[in-house]
């Protein structure tokens, strides 16, 4: 019975993958249910923004950044615009879903970005908070599908390529992986951690140069 279950889990994540074009080479056992995950995701401090600043600007000049700290007050403000929410409805749920989280109550908080995503299905952030949740239960399946979304909306979010990197390097699929982090980076060179992943990566997957 267990085998079976497993079998169909692991059958689920090809499927979903493979409808996406990510289908991993084979896929490797999830962590363990402790252990503490999480995605890219917005720093704890935002400044506030005009909800019209045009992010093409805001991207330019992230690519342009000619240190770390310039970068991430820009990066600060894509992530306000991403989060500035549709309405007062889904202000409210997204407001209800993250003390859900503090709260460990992770099911609810799902249930509740449920509610935004029917409300809102034009709000990115929504997806991209619930492929984070989904991340953190082991369900690469339901993250990688929401991510997609947000991928489908903004291409360039930095965060949920640098997730979808993230997950396709836990499956198994490298090849993916590097190519995931490398669009992330190639709209902000300035993320923490994925250089090194790119580095160590290029090297299993493309070899050393000689």
């Amino acid at each position: 019975m267990a085998v079976r279950f497993l079998f169909a889990r692991t059958l689920c994540l090809a499927l979903v993958l493979g409808t996406a074009g990510l289908a991993p080479a084979l896929a490797q056992p999830a962590d363990a249910p402790g252990k503490q995950k999480k995605l890219p995701e917005a720093p704890a401090k935002l400044p506030k923004v005009d909800r019209t600043k045009n992010l093409d600007f805001l991207f330019g000049a992230l690519k342009a950044a000619p240190d770390e700290a310039s970068a991430k007050h820009v990066e600060a403000r894509i992530w306000a615009i991403w989060l500035q929410t549709p309405s007062d409805t889904a202000s409210l749920l997204m407001a209800r879903a993250k003390t859900a989280v503090d709260a460990k109550k992770i099911e609810v908080a799902i249930k509740l970005l449920d509610s935004v995503i029917k409300l809102r299905p034009d709000y990115i952030e929504a997806w991209n908070r619930r492929a984070t949740l989904y991340y953190m239960q082991n369900d690469y399946g339901r993250s990688l599908a929401d991510i997609q979304q947000v991928l489908v909306r903004e291409p360039r979010h930095f965060g949920a390529l640098a997730g979808l990197g993230m997950i396709m390097q836990e499956v198994g699929d490298e090849k993916r992986a590097l190519d995931a982090y490398r669009k992330a980076l190639a709209v902000n060179p300035h993320l923490e951690k994925i250089p090194d992943q790119v580095k160590a990566l290029t090297e299993k997957v493309e070899g050393r140069d000689i």
